[in-house]
């Protein structure tokens, strides 16, 4: 019988759980274990598609097509499983799928309620995870214990023990174990009252997973587990990792975790190996080169906007075991400052997605920078339309040339809406999504990065490149490297005269992992590693027509 891991958290939110939950199924696949894993969103958004970066941070988007949370990045980026729109649940969702039913009259005329019919919804999406070939299912339960939107979430979990039996159950719970600096001491007080929260509900946790900056004493082990009704030797300590996230795997294995989730619940798993993630952990912390990459974002202040995009560029530095340092540049900033004055010194320019006028004539002003000091450009999505823009308007003399997302009325509309796109009226779940395939020119940097013709990768976006244009830019000098199989969509760019210059509507990161960075993040660190080599030479001049 499958069994179910349900991860929760207390006292304040943002204490990783999405971080441990994935670094626990790594774990148990390490163990030989199939594994699969779960998010469970307390938000009224049906899915965060439709939600601001700054609110949500990056809309993490699954082959399906599913726009999902960031966590399921998180997931994997550690583990092998295979993530669908089944992995990821908000209560949006499952009221939407309720009140449906209800229209239809399923619930015969009965009174629908949160308590049985939210919570078995809320059930139903859980056991849809299980099967004859999965061993655990990992299911994480955003928000914090005590908020009133998780609640029914937390009841769901409460009565799913009984449905299943708690020996099939684990309840692991992260809580938060502050220092106090004037008094010198952890305090223990914060966990106690979350879990004693939670057992208000009718959970009572198996593992306390303690965030903490300083370690904790065996005292304090001892008296959380006093307090909280666990076992000593489940009360985890996950302090703050100044190094790396990927230390946190082997955190918790030197606290055991993976060992008392393989007993608590009967599990018939191997010996752990977990040498490649060692291996992977001393190519981190001895690095041979050091680069420095600048990205040129909307949202470059907040951090978990380009999630994926900071995590792909780490894995292509340590695949050429190379120490990457990340500039967070405004793409605004640009706009005021210029490129000049924040780019220079930067081995290379990654311009991500994004939606929106603000900031665009900054991303321009960078890629122009890059395209004429002969710096390693990558452009992502919007970066890639970003790209068509200022190579129209500097190099195919197209003064106006513009995206007709930012401007209806220019006069040379390179970037245009999709024909599907024409007539949508919905915002949510309504763009060009998903996995779609690549056929990819040969003799080009993609061809060579990829190493094969055909590629799927995943699309978030509503406009493209204008064919219209097509013969023009080539004619200029743009080869496009990457298109559908049938050749009507536009997929990569890049300009074959220069060291590293490539930009691609789709979104690479959502693919890359620690143990396999994605190829055309490799090809672009490496492109940045060789331009630091020539540090002493002056910049390169333009390398193609101004």
């Amino acid at each position: 019988m499958t069994k179910h891991i349900f991860v929760t958290g207390g006292v304040v939110s943002s204490l990783g759980k999405g971080l441990t939950s994935a670094s626990l199924g790594m774990l148990l696949e390490a163990r030989g274990l199939r594994v699969r894993m779960q998010k469970l969103d307390p938000y009224i958004n049906v899915d965060p598609g439709t939600m601001s970066p700054y609110q949500h941070g990056e809309v993490y988007v699954l082959d399906d097509g599913s726009e999902t949370d960031l966590d399921l990045g998180h997931y994997e980026r550690f583990t092998s499983g295979r993530l669908s729109r089944d992995c990821n649940y908000t209560t949006g969702q499952i009221y939407l799928s309720v009140i449906e039913k209800e229209r239809k009259g399923r619930f015969l005329g009965k009174t629908v309620q949160v308590i049985p019919h939210i919570t078995d919804e809320i059930k139903s999406v859980i056991s849809r995870m299980g099967g004859d070939d999965v061993d655990v299912v990992i299911t994480e339960i955003g928000g914090t214990v005590g908020d009133i939107e998780s609640l029914p979430f937390m009841e769901a979990i409460r009565q799913f023990s009984q449905d299943v039996g708690r020996e099939n159950v684990l309840y692991m719970h992260l809580t938060l174990v502050p220092y106090l600096k004037a008094a010198d001491e952890l305090k223990t007080k914060p966990t106690q009252h979350s879990v004693g929260q939670l057992r208000q509900i009718g959970i009572q946790p198996d593992i306390l997973v303690c965030r903490c900056e300083h370690s904790i004493t065996r005292e304090d082990r001892e008296k959380i587990a006093l307090f909280c009704n666990v076992p000593v030797e489940a009360v985890i300590e996950e302090k703050d990792k100044d190094f790396s996230i990927y230390e946190v795997p082997i955190s918790l294995v030197d606290n055991r975790l993976d060992e008392l989730v393989v007993n608590r619940l009967g599990l018939h798993a191997n010996a752990l190996d977990i040498t490649p993630w060692t291996d992977l952990l001393h190519r981190l912390r001895n690095p041979r080169h050091e680069v420095a990459i600048a990205v040129v974002g909307k949202y470059a202040e907040h951090k978990d906007a380009y999630k994926s995009i900071y995590e792909s560029i780490d894995h292509a530095g340590m695949h050429h075991q190379a120490s990457v340092r990340v500039g967070r540049i405004q793409s605004s900033d640009i706009e005021r400052e210029g490129a000049e004055r924040l780019l220079s010194g930067y081995h290379g320019i990654l311009v991500p997605g994004g939606f929106g006028e603000r900031g665009i004539e900054g991303k321009v002003q960078a890629i122009q920078f890059a395209r004429q000091r002969g710096i390693p450009f990558f452009g992502i999505c919007l970066g890639m339309q970003c790209a068509v823009v200022e190579f129209g308007r500097n190099i195919c003399g197209l003064n106006e040339a513009n995206s007709s997302e930012f401007n209806k009325d220019t006069a040379h509309p390179v970037i245009c809406l999709l024909d599907e796109q024409q007539n949508v009226t919905q915002m949510g779940g309504t763009m060009r999504l998903g996995s779609q395939p690549t056929k990819l020119a040969p003799n080009t940097k993609a061809a060579s990065a990829y190493g094969k013709e055909n590629v799927d990768e995943r699309h978030r976006h509503r406009y493209e490149f204008n064919n219209q244009y097509r013969g023009q830019f080539e004619a200029n000098g743009m080869t496009f490297s990457g298109t559908s199989p049938d050749g009507s969509l536009v997929e990569i760019i890049e300009l074959p005269d220069h060291p590293w210059f490539l930009a691609v509507q789709f979104h690479p990161e959502f693919k890359s992992k620690p143990l396999a960075a994605h190829p055309l993040f490799a090809g672009f660190v490496e492109a940045a590693i060789k331009r630091h080599a020539r540090r002493n030479e002056s910049d390169s001049p333009a390398i193609i027509n101004q």
